[in-house]
């Protein structure tokens, strides 16, 4: 008699999941440090101050810093997401992202279905306040393991590719106006149709950098600015006025990360659509600044708003307040496949080619395959999930810690 109920138990466990996703048994998380790749490191090397950017930090970048997360389903499906972590920007180190995953975020997605993103996502916001990257790495992962229960691609769970080849924009460090326009001329030789400058060393070299790659590149190439926090809104209003004449799509984060009031009056200065980067790590900061006037452009790491879910929003809400989405990153393999299949599923709201610079800022992607990038444009491949395998040799190889088991 007792056989004969849990044999009907286990009947009745089948039915119901065969309607419901298998829940999440075990959550796995690999902090990893991968090199820079040789070129990214010799571009970078030829500025002052060997970062390839303004942001005033003290230590040098030779490699990088990420946390992995490997979800598993009661039935042995798993999905992975990615999470890119530096101290001067993001503010934690990947092993604080782990330990906030490990020690309070991961029992309440233990038992929970992959699928629920949206009740999952509330429930880890009313329990824990921000930490908006922990949470979302764990949201980008519960997408890939939805899909790969259905046997299907991320992108047809958020609205279904639009796009199938994805316009990038290339990535360009700060250097000399020939260097600059050199590199800008061979991204445009190579199909992109966008690019974005790093400035910040000085109004007038920032100017002799854009009117150099104008002249050598011509109108057709669509350029973004980075200043990376470098000015004051007094003397980042004159930077703004310099460029301006040579068509700028976007400026990001051209004053110091708290410096909220002064976007918003700087947006008032110039015509240029500015966005954040380092001060943008949840919804409420881009929608608060948004709505005061501060910036008229959105730029959407998908991990800070809180994965694929608060980036969604954040996009929609954008498109609906008549404003473009920049998706930018610096990813490995699954953070490239979860950008490109965000990108896919939303670039007509976009207006902007993503920039994706991990293809040349990483020669280890951590994954058995690459995606394809041709004539300037990333090429979504098929496939459940994220449509690319994790090299589980290769993130052993990198791996700074133990990883980090947590059943239930």
């Amino acid at each position: 008699m007792n056989q004969s109920l849990q044999n009907a138990g286990r009947v009745e466990a089948r039915a119901e999941r065969n309607h419901r996703a298998a829940p999440i048994v075990a959550v796995e998380l690999f902090e990893a440090k991968v090199p820079l790749s040789e070129l990214a490191r010799g571009a970078m090397a030829e500025s002052d101050n060997g970062l390839g950017m303004a942001i005033a930090a003290e230590e040098p970048w030779l490699a990088a810093d990420f946390l992995l997360c490997r979800l598993v389903d009661a039935d042995g499906v798993e999905g992975w997401g990615e999470a890119y972590v530096w101290l001067p920007e993001s503010g934690v180190s990947q092993r604080e992202v782990a330990m906030a995953i490990g020690d309070y975020l991961a029992k309440y997605v233990l038992g929970a279905r992959p699928t629920d993103v949206q009740s999952l996502a509330a429930r880890l916001d009313r329990n824990v306040a921000r930490n908006e990257v922990a949470k979302g790495v764990l949201d980008i992962a519960c997408h890939e393991l939805a899909a790969r229960q259905l046997g299907r691609p991320v992108h047809d769970l958020i609205g279904g590719a639009t796009v199938d080849r994805i316009p990038l924009c290339g990535l360009i460090p700060l250097g000399s106006p020939d260097t600059v326009a050199s590199v800008a001329d061979f991204y445009r030789s190579a199909g992109y149709r966008s690019v974005r400058i790093k400035l910040g060393t000085g109004i007038g070299a920032d100017a002799d950098v854009i009117a150099e790659v104008r002249a050598r590149c011509g109108d057709g190439l669509r350029i973004r600015v980075d200043y990376n926090q470098a000015y004051t809104a007094a003397t980042a209003a004159r930077a703004l006025a310099r460029i301006e004449p040579y068509g700028i799509d976007a400026a990001e984060q051209p004053l110091p990360a708290g410096d909220v009031l002064g976007m918003i009056d700087l947006q008032r200065q110039t015509p240029i659509p500015l966005f954040l980067h380092e001060g943008f790590f949840t919804i409420a900061d881009a929608v608060g600044l948004l709505e005061a006037g501060g910036m008229r452009v959105v730029g959407i790491n998908a991990e800070r708003p809180g994965g694929i879910t608060g980036a969604l929003r954040l996009i929609d809400y954008a498109a609906a307040r008549g404003v473009g989405t920049i998706i930018h990153n610096q990813p490995l393999g699954i953070g490239t496949a979860a950008h490109a299949h965000l990108a896919a599923a939303r670039w007509d709201r976009l207006g902007h080619a993503p920039e994706l610079a991990g293809d040349v800022m990483f020669e280890q992607h951590l994954t058995t395959t690459r995606y394809a990038v041709e004539n300037g444009h990333l090429v979504l491949p098929g496939g459940p999930g994220w449509g690319i395998e994790v090299d589980r040799d290769a993130l052993d190889d990198h791996l700074i810690a133990a990883p980090t088991t947590v059943t239930a």
